[in-house]
């Protein structure tokens, strides 16, 4: 059973609806680096929802990834993904974050993810926002990594909250830049369309679930019938 709420859907059991997978068994090839499961990202921490470190996504984007990744092998890139389906419940965790004050134990993240921006305006200038398409199910958070699973120059690292981080830059160049149009044109081709704004957030296209945000758990479980 779904129950909707507005365009929130919450489904009963902690299910995710039919047309859902885990990537891993579209694609065991594609690194997953699932950073909102551990404590390498913005927040500190493992944030709501997350239960398991696995990329779950509609099948249709999964699909497109795996079609993606065949085609950049050949080229000596890997894709690497750091995050998925992102339940609503993760959402207004980040909502609820930004709206709290920086303490001592924030200064490494902050140093990592924000060191150019107060936390306190990360929601007005538009990077922490109150719905995000990855809880739809066809966005994905990735990179290019190499053969041998080594990080690639793309100018930032993920999550960095600074227009640095927009695809078009004009102050990336050289091998940074060249990596985030590989990028851009392997995903492309199979379907994706980029975020302006981050170099490493692309949305398949059409979305199996345009009009839903979902809020079941990040576990394999939940995709398993």
């Amino acid at each position: 059973m779904t129950v909707v709420v507005g365009v929130l859907a919450v489904l009963a059991g902690g299910a995710a609806p039919p047309g859902f997978a885990a990537l891993r068994e579209v694609d065991p090839s594609i690194h997953q680096d699932m950073r909102y499961a551990g404590a390498r990202n913005f927040t500190g921490g493992v944030v709501d929802g997350y239960e398991e470190p696995v990329c779950l996504l509609a099948r249709p984007a999964a699909e497109a990834l795996r079609r993606a990744q065949r085609g950049l092998l050949p080229r000596g890139y890997s894709l690497r993904v750091y995050d998925c389906y992102r339940p609503q419940r993760a959402v207004d965790r980040f909502v609820r974050w930004a709206g709290e004050p920086d303490g001592p134990g924030d200064l490494e993240a902050k140093a990592e993810f924000y060191p150019n921006v107060e936390r306190g305006r990360l929601i007005p200038e538009g990077y922490i926002a109150e719905k995000s398409g990855h809880s739809r199910g066809s966005t994905v958070d990735v990179t290019l990594e190499t053969l041998s699973g080594g990080e690639v120059d793309m100018g930032t690292a993920f999550d960095f909250f600074d227009p640095l981080s927009h695809t078009d830059d004009p102050r990336i160049g050289g091998a940074a830049r060249a990596h985030r149009e590989v990028l851009g044109r392997a995903l492309s081709a199979q379907g994706f369309v980029n975020l302006p704004e981050e170099w490493w957030h692309f949305t398949f296209k059409p979305e199996a679930f345009p009009d839903s945000y979902f809020d079941f758990p990040v576990a394999v479980a939940a995709v398993r019938p």
